[in-house]
């Protein structure tokens, strides 16, 4: 296997970098550390007589590669000179680590449930969940505290310097106060929110309105949410929503992370009165949509804001993609389903307690998509054919958008895009294709690849993505 080789080189370059990095020493050096776990598995596939190794080995390995490029990007970021103002533009260096660590683990589990080897203690260590949790969350605080320290000086030195780009500014200023000042975001689980926990901004005014509902801005426990309130609800009962909501919270909860919108709970106002009001409140995201913000600001936007958008939108999938249920989808993936936050983190959205909210929402006349320009050849084919390999289409359409900031497929009618998509292979050419960084242009290529079976895995597309951005960090 050709790939095996250059496996075990990266993974070498990575060793040697560790000895260089300037800051999150304890969080590279735990990279490093289940690198070399893998490094050891990875040479007895390489004992093995030729012709021994299946499919199931070379695909993990091949994505393994793509794993430990992306954990080779983030560990050279601490060992050069302009380091600080790298990892503000990065955003949070925590998820970064957490990314690449979720990425080597499932590498781990899938190569050794694939071999059938049995673990050294020393393997199994390194990747039990438990300890694994508890070594990352005491590397944090360490490389935190020194953090603090010197990303307060680096600001000191630098202040008369802070003249950049309006956009790249407000950027910057939000992720120095996520690394000195993180948000304390209420802890507890999914649950029944109480009426008197909710105070909304004044006036009382819908900063979002629906055909079945309104949105308001609020506060929860000091934290920003958006509160949607059903104008016109089934004739439910508080009692069953209830039985509904409970059921579906815990699988909720395997969705938990950075780039998928949070969502705090029900409440329920007037619950004994004759018409009770059903609110679920969610995080909140100041810049709406991606399609919103790529409409009202997306000629504005530079390459390296755009690059980390399209990396959190695949963190979003990843995760959903990752969960216990091995067939789960979102569904309906398109650039309405991405929400942006401050900093623009985006965040994926539109499955979240969605039986609950089909136990209010009246059916609407106005739900037909419009256009199939989200849909992959084979669902073009045959509407009934979804899958992961669908929605990494669709996310590639996404992609297009960020890269191009036009609509997919604008002014084609349902019929074009079939007869153009499904039957010739078409594929939308990137407008002023010179401007796109390769890497992003690369990976946009590959989700739209006509064949399913030659699209990249929400993981890979995580790795490839971040390596982009590390690349436009350079600059």
């Amino acid at each position: 296997m050709d790939f095996i080789d250059p496996i075990l080189s990266i993974a070498s370059e990575i060793y040697a970098l560790v000895e260089k990095v300037k800051a999150n020493k304890k969080s590279s050096q735990r990279v490093c550390s289940r690198v070399k776990a893998l490094d050891e598995l990875v040479r007895s596939i390489k004992k093995r007589a030729q012709g021994q190794t299946t499919a199931d080995v070379e695909k993990p390995l091949n994505e393994l590669f793509f794993t430990l490029e992306s954990a080779q990007a983030l560990i050279e970021k601490y060992t050069l000179g302009n380091w600080v103002n790298r990892i503000l533009k990065a955003g949070c260096h925590e998820e970064e680590f957490n990314s690449v660590n979720n990425r080597l683990n499932d590498a781990f589990q899938v190569l050794s449930g694939a071999l059938q080897v049995e673990q050294s203690n020393m393997l199994h260590q390194v990747f039990e969940l438990a300890s694994r949790q508890k070594e990352d969350e005491m590397d944090r605080k360490e490389d935190n505290a020194e953090l603090k320290t010197m990303v307060v000086q680096y600001l000191v030195e630098q202040q008369k310097n802070m003249d950049a780009m309006q956009k790249e500014m407000e950027i910057l200023n939000i992720n120095v106060d996520k690394i000195l000042n993180k948000p304390s975001v209420p802890c507890e689980d999914i649950r029944m929110i109480k009426p008197c926990e909710l105070n909304y901004e004044q006036p009382k005014k819908p900063f979002m309105t629906t055909s079945t509902s309104e949105v308001y801005k609020g506060r929860y426990h000091g934290f920003t949410v958006a509160v949607k309130r059903y104008t016109d609800p089934l004739n439910t009962t508080p009692g069953e929503l209830k039985k509904v909501f409970k059921k579906e919270v815990d699988t909720m909860k395997r969705f938990e992370s950075p780039n998928i919108l949070r969502m705090f709970g029900v409440c329920l106002q007037d619950e004994d009165g004759p018409r009770p009001q059903f609110l679920i409140i969610m995080e909140y995201c100041e810049k709406g949509s991606l399609l919103q913000l790529l409409v009202s600001e997306g000629s504005s936007l530079s390459w390296h804001t755009k690059a980390r958008m399209c990396r959190d939108a695949a963190r979003g999938l990843y995760r959903l993609h990752q969960t216990e249920k091995k067939s789960k989808v979102h569904g309906c993936i398109n650039s309405n389903k991405f929400l942006v936050a401050e900093g623009y983190t985006v965040k994926l959205g539109g499955f979240e307690l969605a039986k609950t909210e089909t136990s209010l929402r009246r059916p609407t006349k106005d739900t037909a998509i419009s256009s199939l320009c989200y849909s992959s050849p084979e669902m073009l084919h045959d509407i009934n054919h979804y899958c992961k390999e669908c929605e990494i289409y669709s996310f590639g359409i996404v992609l297009w958008e960020v890269a191009s900031g036009r609509r997919p497929f604008d002014g084609w009618s349902d019929k074009d895009i079939y007869e153009k998509v499904c039957k010739e292979k078409f594929k939308e050419e990137l407008p002023n294709r010179g401007g796109c960084p390769k890497g992003l242009t690369d990976v946009i290529d590959e989700c739209r690849a006509y064949d399913g079976f030659q699209r990249p895995s929400a993981g890979e597309l995580v790795d490839k993505l971040q390596c982009v951005v590390a690349q436009l960090e350079k600059q």
